[in-house]
């Protein structure tokens, strides 16, 4: 069994794989990390090895904490990868745009693949037919956009995530709801149409926070899997254990 631990810019999440097969996962504080992670080995004795991805602020003394319990494995610029990594700046490229490039190779192969990562930025990650990584782009997420509106104005305020009942808003707080959703819809709908124009075979996958609620929404035809990034990270682990 293989534990796989995501540490994201607002919580962590924590999967237990046998193989390729999902059996438990977890969302918990990065506070709570090591005794959420000591309740699993409990329950799961036969966890020998574990793999770490941090976007977060994820420091050296809990990663040794997570050393002492398992063989642990860290995603890193120096990964060796199932793909060709075209990116101008791989030592800048996030772990999570990596983790997620791997469950695309490995569930899509030999397929043009656009990911989108609605968490709490949106990024977009694309990976060739012929398995070369090339990029992609980075925007602010759902709520990131809500926020920026209540702090960078004087009198906007800070609201939940609603879909809004129409694109027209009628008051400034419905206003708020059509520019910020339909704001990220239409940028999903824009990229995806201008993949589709250069790689007419493209499959897309919707994953992250947010998916569910934005995928209800979107007209193109997705793949919508919240836990692609676990199926990636531990997808690493595994090739780089079968070396």
């Amino acid at each position: 069994m293989n534990l796989v631990i995501d540490v994201g810019n607002t919580l962590v999440k924590l999967a237990v794989f046998s193989e390729n097969k999902l059996i438990e996962k977890q969302t918990v504080e990065l506070s709570n990390i090591i005794e959420a992670i000591k309740g699993l080995k409990a329950v799961y004795k036969s966890i020998k090895q574990a793999i770490v991805s941090s976007v977060g602020k994820l420091d050296d003394k809990t990663l040794e904490e997570i050393k002492n319990l398992f063989s642990l494995f860290v995603v890193d610029a120096n990964t060796r990868l199932p793909f060709i990594n075209k990116y101008q700046t791989p030592k800048t490229l996030g772990v999570d745009r990596i983790g997620l490039v791997c469950a695309a190779v490995n569930q899509f192969p030999k397929t043009n693949t656009l990911i989108i990562d609605a968490g709490t930025c949106i990024t977009y990650d694309f990976v060739t037919s012929s398995e070369e990584y090339l990029g992609g782009a980075i925007s602010p997420g759902l709520r990131m956009r809500y926020k920026a509106l209540n702090n960078l104005t004087a009198k906007l305020p800070l609201l939940d995530t609603e879909m809004p009942e129409s694109i027209i808003g009628d008051s400034t707080i419905t206003s708020i709801h059509s520019g910020v959703v339909y704001g990220v819809l239409k940028e999903m709908e824009g990229i995806i149409l201008n993949y589709q124009e250069k790689y007419s075979d493209l499959t897309v996958i919707l994953t992250g926070g947010d998916c569910n609620f934005l995928s209800k929404q979107l007209k193109s035809t997705i793949f919508v899997n919240l836990n692609f990034l676990l199926e990636g990270l531990n997808q690493i682990l595994q090739f780089n254990s079968n070396e």
